[in-house]
């Protein structure tokens, strides 16, 4: 893989902390802001709106640019909303910079999918995808367990102020990712020629897919903290360790898939979905033995990052008439799924159902997927593309 891939996914590691960090944080905004933490959970729906909404849009607006100026622009004000949300007291306006900082990353993702996809050699895609995706999946690992302490030790604004921190060093060494040249001449497709092409149904499918498997990941993972505190029964101070539990096996899982996303994408997306599905419920029942439950939060981090990359990779390969866009579109569809996961938790935890509810919503999530590929079977078939049979 080229240096100026693993570069990027640095920068990627800085904004999946901003994304996530704030699974461990929730309950201390919630308290000093005075909302709930079914509204809290908002804030991480509002920057998964923000993806959905900026991912297409900002790929578009940029496909033109040149990479490095186009990365350089959407780490900038990345940044610079982080500083606003750290300063702010007001719900709405840190609101309102998760959905501006939300709309920075999804142009920075987009352009770096593309940019990821046009250093490598056409039939590596799941390999570059992954190891982009690394930075996520360390952001997991790292990133939000330090943010869950710095939250406990000075309050959840030194995580905003330390994710600011962290952006600076990434806006100089996405300074070294190419521009392009002839060795990575991105194809001339018209803007009108690739949105054409992104009505071909199995790209449809898997982006449906997508956003069913990571809504499931964030029902959860977005109130693990209370899950953690209120059903297994443990101090605030094991938060952390849950959290980089299931960052090491999102970690792992993206890792393992990216050896065979190119080859063998239905072991994956197929075993994998099954196994999810079942890991869920078994969470639902199991969330108050903190061995089981520990054991479990890492297997689900690793069947649901691992399956949700292959799932991107496979999607870039379905639509190879839209080069620019297929990216922006794949990072829109996990982040529809990202925003309603949190927003159908909230709604559970808020009805009444408890803190188990959100991990039952995500088992049925990944049973509608599964029950939707049988009716999709046709559109699924291709080489290229990812079916849940194995």
């Amino acid at each position: 893989m080229p240096f100026a891939l693993f570069l990027l996914g640095v920068a990627v590691f800085a904004q999946g902390t901003s994304e996530f960090m704030l699974s461990g944080l929730m309950p201390d905004i919630a308290r000093e802001l005075g909302v709930s933490v079914g509204d809290a959970g908002l804030l991480t729906s509002g920057f998964a709106v923000g993806m959905v909404v900026g991912a297409p849009l900002m790929a578009g607006f940029a496909r033109r640019w040149p990479w490095r100026r186009a990365l350089l622009g959407f780490l900038g004000v990345f940044l610079c909303v982080h500083v606003v949300g750290a300063m702010t007291g007001s719900f709405p306006v840190l609101l309102g910079t998760r959905v501006v900082g939300a709309l920075a990353n999804a142009g920075f993702l987009a352009v770096a999918l593309v940019a990821a996809v046009g250093m490598v050699a056409p039939d590596a895609k799941g390999r570059a995808t992954s190891t982009l995706l690394g930075g996520v999946t360390l952001a997991c690992v790292v990133g939000v367990p330090a943010g869950a302490l710095l939250g406990q030790a000075w309050g959840w604004r030194s995580a905003f102020w330390a994710v600011a921190v962290l952006s600076v060093p990434a806006v100089v060494e996405v300074r070294s990712v190419p521009d392009g040249g002839a060795e990575l001449e991105r194809p001339a497709h018209s803007l009108h020629g690739e949105l054409r092409a992104l009505r071909e149904p199995r790209l449809l499918v898997l982006l449906l897919l997508g956003a069913l498997v990571n809504g499931a990941t964030f029902c959860t993972f977005t109130y693990l903290a209370p899950l953690v505190t209120n059903v297994t029964g443990l101090g605030g101070s094991w938060v952390p360790v849950v959290l980089a539990l299931f960052g090491l096996g999102a970690f792992a899982g993206v890792r393992v898939a990216g050896r065979f996303a190119d080859g063998r994408p239905g072991l994956i997306t197929g075993a994998g979905g099954c196994a999810l599905c079942l890991g869920w419920g078994a969470l639902a029942l199991g969330a108050g033995e903190p061995v089981l439950a520990f054991g479990l939060v890492l297997a689900l981090g690793a069947l649901s990052f691992g399956v949700g990359s292959t799932l991107i990779s496979q999607a870039l390969y379905a639509a190879p008439g839209a080069p620019t866009l297929a990216g922006g579109f794949a990072t829109a569809a996990f982040n529809v799924g990202a925003a309603c996961g949190p927003w159908l938790g909230g709604a559970a935890i808020d009805s009444g159902g408890g803190y188990r509810s959100p991990v039952w919503v995500s088992a049925g999530l990944v049973a509608v997927a599964l029950v939707a590929v049988p009716l999709n079977r046709r559109a699924l078939r291709g080489r290229t593309t990812a079916s849940w049979t194995v």
